[in-house]
C-alpha cells in the first residue's frame, strides 16, 4: 500500500511546505484538491504550461508523487452537462501533462445520499469523459458518494458504463456510514473495480449529527477494511481525506497528517 493525503486537509498551505511536510513524515504521493485560495487544479499556478517541468522535476528530486486529480465534476447535474464534460476535459488534460494516473469525479454532490438522480444521464456523463481519457492514457474514477455509497448501485453504473478508463474510488467512509455496509460487503461487490481510497474517521451525536474524527478516534470500522486489502493484496493508494477545507474547526493538518502515518504504521505491521 502506497499513502497520500487530500490537499483538502490544508487549505492554507503553499506547494512548497505540501512538498515539505510529504517528504519529511515519508508520504508515497499527494492528492490535489485545490491549492490555497484556487480549487480548480488546471488553473493552480505551479500546474500552468510553462510550470509543469519544474513541478515535475521536483517531484522526481523529491521521490513524490501526485497521486491523484480531485475533481468537482458533478456528473447527475443536467443543467451543467457541457460545462461538467469540459472542466472533467481539462482535468484529465492536465493529469496526463502531470503522469498522473487518475482523475476524480463524482456522481452525486454530497458524501450524504441526496435526491434520487438520473443514473443512466450520469452514465452517459461518464461515458464522454471515459472515452477521452482512454486516449490520454487516464483513468476516471468514481467514487463511492451520495446515492453511489450504496455499492450495488455504484457497480450496476460501472458495468452500464462499460469503460477500460473507468474505475472505482473507494471512500470507505461513506458506505458504512450512510448506508450501514460493512467494508466486507462493498469490497465484496466492487472488489474488480476498486483501484484507489479515500480513508477518514467519524462518529455520529445524537444531539448534533455527523463529527469528523482523526483516523482511529471514530468508530468506522478501519481495522476491517486494512484487513480487506492486505488479504487480498491492494497495493494501490490509501489516501487521507480531512475535509478541513470545508469544516475549519477541525484540527490543523500538521498534526492529523502525522497522526495518519503513524496509524498507517500500525496499520501496515499488524
Amino acid at each position: 500500500m502506497k499513502i497520500a493525503f487530500s490537499t483538502l486537509g490544508c487549505p492554507d498551505w503553499n506547494w512548497d511546505l505540501i512538498l515539505a511536510t510529504a517528504k519529511d513524515l515519508h508520504f508515497d504521493g499527494i492528492e490535489i484538491r485545490g491549492i490555497a485560495n484556487e480549487l480548480y487544479a488546471p488553473k493552480i499556478p505551479v500546474f500552468l504550461h510553462d510550470k509543469i517541468g519544474d513541478t515535475i522535476g521536483k517531484l522526481n528530486r523529491m521521490h513524490l508523487e501526485i497521486s491523484c486529480l480531485t475533481s468537482a465534476c458533478y456528473l447527475y447535474d443536467k443543467d451543467a452537462g457541457e460545462r461538467t464534460i469540459k472542466e472533467g476535459k481539462e482535468y484529465i488534460d492536465l493529469a496526463s501533462a502531470l503522469n498522473v494516473p487518475y482523475v476524480r469525479v463524482l456522481g452525486d454532490k454530497d458524501p450524504q445520499p441526496g435526491p434520487d438522480i438520473d443514473d443512466g444521464f450520469v452514465s452517459s456523463q461518464l461515458k464522454q469523459l471515459c472515452d477521452y481519457a482512454s486516449q490520454k492514457g487516464v483513468t476516471v474514477l468514481i467514487e463511492t458518494n451520495g446515492v453511489f455509497a450504496d455499492s450495488d448501485r455504484l457497480y450496476k453504473l460501472v458495468e452500464k458504463t462499460d469503460s477500460d478508463a473507468l474505475a472505482v474510488l473507494w471512500d470507505v467512509h461513506h458506505p458504512f456510514r450512510f448506508f450501514n455496509e460493512s467494508p466486507d460487503y462493498t469490497y465484496s461487490v466492487l472488489k474488480e473495480k476498486i483501484r484507489y481510497l479515500h480513508v477518514k474517521d467519524s462518529v455520529m451525536i445524537p444531539e448534533s449529527g455527523l463529527k469528523y474524527r482523526m483516523m482511529g478516534y471514530g468508530d468506522v470500522p478501519l481495522k476491517s477494511v486494512f484487513d480487506i486489502l492486505k488479504k487480498n493484496g491492494y497495493d494501490g493508494y490509501v489516501t487521507l481525506e480531512w475535509v478541513k477545507r470545508w469544516y475549519s474547526e477541525l484540527e490543523e493538518p500538521g498534526v492529523v497528517f502525522m497522526q495518519y502515518r503513524s496509524f498507517m504504521n500500525k496499520m501496515q505491521r499488524g
